[in-house]
């Protein structure tokens, strides 16, 4: 694919629509017009993209069974494995990052360039564990300015992105079933 011609403007919204893990593992909402698939084949997840022919810009979701629950005090652990997985992304460079617990969910969000086939790309990730699963929530622009054009929506898909209600209550140490259960 040739670089992109410079854009005008922001990208607009001509509708919304809701992807739902058939699952019930999770949601979100997208623009209506940009192009759904399934990941690579031995992941878990979707993928939709702005546009078909840029398959490098796009908001995706992983899911893995982590077979172990997870509790807040594992964000330590959790933040340095994240960390060493970024830095092994050639030229990373971290330009913002936070991470936060809501009761035993985990949730660590990293905002990064790094090159891939001679271009630097941008993107925004979240992992968020929540019990036993991983939640691996990206939106990527094939170039920074790409990233900057699509950010307004990528935005939309991570606020609009949900867990169900059984994940919150299997983390909520006060209702007594769950990961920390009785602390």
């Amino acid at each position: 694919m040739s670089a992109p011609e410079a854009r005008v403007g922001r990208p607009r919204f001509t509708g919304v629509t809701t992807f739902t893990d058939e699952r019930g593992r999770y949601e979100f909402r997208h623009p209506s017009g940009w192009v759904r698939s399934a990941l690579e084949p031995g992941l878990d997840g979707v993928i939709v993209r702005p546009e078909a022919d840029d398959e490098a810009t796009y908001f995706a979701v992983a899911v893995t069974d982590l077979e172990v629950a997870v509790v807040a005090d594992d964000l330590e652990t959790l933040r340095s494995g994240f960390d060493d997985g970024i830095t092994q992304l050639p030229d990373a460079e971290v330009e913002s990052g936070s991470e936060a617990t809501y009761n035993h969910i985990v949730r660590l969000e990293r905002t990064f360039t790094f090159s891939e086939d001679g271009t630097t790309r941008k993107r925004r990730v979240w992992a968020l564990y929540a019990d036993h699963w991983q939640f691996l929530v990206a939106f990527q622009g094939s170039t920074v300015e790409e990233f900057h054009y699509w950010l307004p929506m990528g935005n939309y898909c991570f606020t609009a992105f949900q867990l169900p209600h059984a994940l919150w209550f299997a983390t909520d140490p006060t209702v007594g079933v769950g990961p920390g259960a009785g602390e």
